[in-house]
């Protein structure tokens, strides 16, 4: 087999992939970065629900609205919203909200999400239903 001893020419398409290596792995990285904070705001959503939850049975028991605020903070992030209140006939209820806004750059390009959770829990026998509320 015979060597050719032309040089070889580079084709018309040498640098396409590098091109688009480069335009498509900004996007895969958002686009990744976008998914971490869809999932950590689901896992917020999911811990302001349990907080509640743990707030409105330390309410029923006829703890202070103090105290079930800080059984419910004591759960999620500090910037937390813990109202603690009445509820319909003989129940208390716990609410918690807060905002979720994406961190670096995609705080730009994604809107920032409100979490919130309600939970009602009926008081114990012979506890009022407004022992220590608001």
């Amino acid at each position: 087999m015979p060597v050719s001893s032309r040089p070889l020419r580079p084709s018309r398409e040498a640098g396409y992939a590098t091109a688009e290596l480069a335009l498509t792995l900004p996007v895969l990285v958002l686009v990744v970065l976008a998914g971490i904070w869809a999932v950590s705001a689901v896992s917020l959503k999911a811990a302001c629900s349990e907080a509640v939850r743990l707030g409105a049975r330390a309410a029923a028991r006829g703890e202070p609205a103090d105290v079930v605020r800080d059984v419910v903070r004591s759960e999620l992030p500090a910037r937390a919203v813990v109202a603690v209140g009445n509820g319909s006939a003989g129940t208390v209820s716990v609410r918690a909200s807060l905002s979720v806004q994406p961190a670096g750059a995609l705080a730009g390009l994604l809107p920032r999400l409100s979490v919130s959770a309600t939970a009602e829990a009926p008081t114990e026998a012979g506890l009022p239903a407004a022992s220590g509320r608001p």
